[in-house]
């Protein structure tokens, strides 16, 4: 079964969250439901990145790695072809 890392971006002041599930859909919606604490202030949220990665342990090193990232890199994943919402 695949994991997906995501990036969802707060409509309220434009900041970044990242995560990785198995279902993005259901994801975002339990976000945008409070089902989340870090994320329940800063609602509603938009899906603005997928990836997929093959395993869990591949998805907690990219999720890893991305929470580390700048608006910049975030800003050029979101265009870029590795994003599965722009297929």
């Amino acid at each position: 079964m695949a994991f997906y890392v995501y990036i969802l971006q707060s409509e309220i002041d434009g900041s970044f969250y990242k995560g990785f599930t198995q279902d993005y859909a259901l994801r975002l919606a339990q976000h945008n439901n409070g089902e989340s604490i870090y994320t329940s202030t800063k609602m509603p949220w938009k899906l603005v990145y997928v990836e997929e990665q093959f395993s869990k342990y591949d998805a907690i090193k990219r999720e890893k790695n991305l929470k580390k990232a700048d608006r910049n890199r975030i800003t050029a994943l979101i265009n870029s072809s590795k994003n599965l919402l722009l297929k």
